[in-house]
């Protein structure tokens, strides 16, 4: 049996939820709660940032405050089998999909987009269904989160600029 430790125990998973929790929570904190000294606790979480464990630390910010009123789940139907990295690129194109995925069941793609108002949203949604290979979407808006702490409730960038030319910049 090794004596080495593991490369992610169980110290690093509360590290881990502490940081999850709120990311400005200092090392010296963290290390109060998991029993080990602030220097113990940055070691391991640069390990975990070297390792790729930690991919980044962000702010969750109101949406409607960086001018996201508007916001949709839409499911995507390709004809025949789009390769998920020609989905990609397609969403990497438009600053409003904040997350897509590939899913089981009849979708091909879903796609969490945020705009500024519903305009907006019917513009980008009008840019997603131009791909040659998108046979039809099919959109949800989002009323209200019921979990308002979660990730989906914040947002990490701001709404585009308007762009001239397009009807839902026209305000």
């Amino acid at each position: 049996m090794s004596s080495t430790p593991s490369p992610f125990d169980e110290t690093d998973r509360k590290i881990i939820t502490a940081l999850m929790a709120n990311a400005r929570t200092s090392f010296a904190e963290i290390g109060a709660v998991v029993g080990l000294s602030a220097t113990a606790v940055k070691r391991r979480v640069d390990r975990m940032r070297d390792t790729g464990v930690i991919t980044g630390f962000t702010a969750t910010v109101q949406p409607a405050a960086l001018g996201w009123r508007t916001e949709a789940y839409v499911e995507v139907y390709c004809e025949g089998a789009a390769p998920p990295r020609r989905l990609a690129e397609v969403v990497r194109n438009h600053p409003e999909i904040t997350a897509a995925m590939t899913v089981t069941g009849g979708a091909d793609a879903l796609l969490h987009v945020r705009a500024r108002d519903v305009e907006h949203f019917e513009e980008v949604l009008e840019r997603i269904r131009i791909e040659p290979f998108i046979r039809k979407t099919i959109s949800v808006m989002v009323l209200s989160h019921l979990i308002p702490e979660s990730p989906e409730a914040g947002a990490s960038q701001p709404a585009p600029e308007a762009t001239p030319g397009h009807a839902a910049d026209v305000r």
